[in-house]
């Protein structure tokens, strides 16, 4: 018997891709993406690396232990390891808008993020 997975929304978050490319069954795709405040991305993991760099504003990245593990302002580079196993978000308690270019590295035809549940924190 399987169990339901309750993905949580993003909320504030808009996004355009920059670039697009497959070299050796790989994805590279260069995507802006922005996280107004009081934004989040919802609890998600992604099926290959990504690399981002904060172009405006704070982060705060939380993993699944609830716990900020990740956080800096512009000019701060981060990387998104692979995996269920890495679920985690990001949410923006700043009053500006948070603008990260990242660079996912995925598998060939993967989707951009996977969504996940809350892992038991208090807050989405």
């Amino acid at each position: 018997m399987g169990v339901t997975a309750h993905a949580t929304p993003s909320d504030g978050v808009s996004a355009v891709i920059l670039s697009r490319t497959t070299i050796g069954g790989m994805d590279y795709i260069l995507r802006e993406i922005t996280v107004a405040p009081g934004g989040s991305t919802g609890w998600h993991f992604h099926d290959g690396t990504l690399y981002a760099y904060v172009r405006q504003g704070e982060i705060s990245h939380y993993g699944a232990d609830c716990a900020i593990d990740q956080t800096g302002g512009a000019g701060t580079f981060f990387v998104e390891r692979a995996g269920t196993g890495n679920v985690h978000i990001e949410r923006n308690l700043g009053t500006e808008a948070q603008i990260l270019d990242v660079l996912y590295v995925l598998p060939a035809g993967s989707p951009l993020s996977e969504d996940a549940s809350n892992p038991g924190c208090d807050f989405n």
